[in-house]
């Protein structure tokens, strides 16, 4: 096994020009085959219905309008741009509108992805990162707010690499990528951070004469892109909304995608991660300091959080590309002027319109409601009810259909304590939770998951009665005078027919 690098300078023109547009239509083509698989995630109901308030107001919501617990509570959108987006594709044309949105955002981020790798890599490695990214990336691609981002993920962190590697300071031009990704998705603050690196990879390998200057030239870009990170209809108040979210404590590991990752089965990351181990034993592959810790860093955020795993999948590789480049005794080739591949490229873009149009009145796309309460909110917002406890995950699909939740997705506006209380309630580790919270905010009704404890417990209990159940969400209608205390009364022949006692 041999470590490919760079080609030729006859060669790699039509490299960087060929193999990122193949990357990016079939990425693309992939993703509109499989399109409803982009719509796997009911968050990306309620993001249409803000992006739709956005537009219907012409103006940012500054305070919670959507649920009955937090109303009138500070609340912003820092993907505001994001939803936006969607709402505009989704009522030009239905749900075909999101699924190519997030699938031309991530097929640009592959191809661009693909084009850093070029300019280092031979095309075989370079698919092999682009491979094992998108495998990397693969549970997280959904027509979301964070898909719009991953091409600027990629532009910037490129952009700052290769500043380090040229030893100099980023390009001026890079600044407006932060202000855009501010206004798409909290996630900028990434971008922000992986300046210090950056540059500290820059100055430890610059020679001593130019580091006072070079020094300075970072820190202007620094300053410069937190300022342009600021230019969002919130200011400076983008930066507080993402240090909230990371501040939630103990609500962040309640959250799937903001666990740690799972290894009690043998999934995409860790096969790559031992494939990367042994690759790197195999070869003795030794990397400068910096960028050892900068992939140590990546590789913890991956470890700690589930959900960042697309950013060691698609930063690392551009950490590394360089590095190895050299460590295999070969000079990058950098890109001297346009390829000549215009006419193919403008016949594949053509080749994948054609394709979409067709795609559009062959391929139904519709979300995918497995799990999502649809037949019991119908029978809810029949009750005409307003103070509704629900299920977390429910939330949004509540939003969406005009029903006020009780809790929803942005944890970040309910806080810590709220939602520790509410998962400790509706899975009642704290059984008392539960019936504090149906007589603090006077619930008229609860909207739970039927194989719910909580659930359970409420069929019952003296004053809720059941009144619709499915395989998905159960409701329980709070009967006339029903009193809630520490112990409340439950039904002994309740208790009999469910075996919790013995039968006399």
């Amino acid at each position: 096994m041999t470590l490919s690098v760079t080609h030729t300078e006859a060669t790699a023109g039509r490299a960087q020009a060929l193999l990122p547009l193949w990357v990016g239509a079939g990425v693309y083509a992939l993703l509109l085959i499989s399109g409803n698989r982009l719509l796997n995630d009911p968050d990306t109901l309620w993001q249409i219905t803000v992006g739709q308030w956005i537009i219907d107001h012409r103006a940012v919501p500054e305070v919670d309008v959507y649920s009955f617990t937090m109303r009138g509570a500070p609340w912003i959108s820092t993907q505001w741009l994001a939803q936006v987006a969607y709402a505009a594709v989704y009522t030009f044309a239905g749900w075909t509108g999101p699924v190519v949105l997030a699938a031309s955002a991530t097929a640009l981020s592959f191809a661009l992805f693909a084009r850093a790798l070029g300019r280092h890599l031979r095309d075989a490695t370079t698919l092999v990162f682009v491979v094992a990214a998108f495998l990397l990336c693969l549970p997280h691609l959904l027509a979301r707010p964070h898909v719009l981002a991953f091409p600027i993920l990629v532009a910037w962190i490129a952009g700052l690499v290769d500043a380090a590697d040229r030893r100099a300071a980023p390009p001026w031009q890079l600044v407006p990528l932060i202000a855009l990704w501010a206004n798409l998705h909290g996630g900028f603050v990434f971008g922000l951070f992986f300046i210090a690196p950056a540059a500290l990879d820059a100055l430890v390998n610059a020679d001593r004469s130019v580091r006072s200057g070079l020094a300075l030239r970072w820190a202007g870009f620094a300053a410069l892109a937190l300022a342009a990170s600021c230019c969002t209809p919130y200011g400076w108040n983008a930066l507080l909304a993402s240090q909230k979210i990371l501040s939630l404590g103990q609500a962040l590991p309640l959250i799937v995608e903001w666990k740690a990752t799972d290894f009690q089965g043998l999934g995409p990351f860790e096969i790559c991660l031992l494939i990367a181990i042994g690759f790197a034993l195999f070869h003795g592959l030794r990397l400068p300091p910096v960028r050892i810790l900068m992939l140590l860093g990546l590789l913890h955020m991956a470890l700690a959080q589930a959900r960042a795993a697309e950013i060691l999948a698609l930063v690392g590789p551009l950490v590394l590309a360089a590095p190895l480049a050299r460590q295999a005794g070969a000079l990058p080739v950098l890109p001297r002027g346009r390829a000549s591949g215009a006419a193919l490229t403008a016949a594949v873009m053509l080749a994948l319109g054609a394709g979409t149009v067709a795609s559009a009145s062959i391929l139904n796309y519709t979300p995918n409601m497995r799990g999502t309460p649809v037949a019991a909110v119908t029978e809810l917002k029949k009750l005409n009810l307003t103070r509704v406890l629900n299920d977390y995950d429910f939330g949004g699909y509540l939003i969406s259909a005009g029903v006020a939740p009780f809790i929803d997705g942005r944890t970040e506006l309910y806080g810590e304590k709220f939602f520790v209380d509410h998962n400790a309630a509706s899975g009642l580790m704290e059984p008392d939770n539960l019936f504090r919270l149906l007589k603090d905010y006077d619930i008229e009704a609860t909207l739970l998951r039927t194989q719910s404890a909580a659930t359970k417990l409420l069929d019952h209990v003296d004053g809720w009665q059941k009144v619709y159940a499915d395989d998905i969400a159960t409701i329980h209608l709070r009967k006339a005078g029903a009193r809630h205390v520490a112990e409340p009364a439950v039904s002994p022949a309740a208790i009999e027919s469910n075996a919790l006692i013995p039968s006399p």
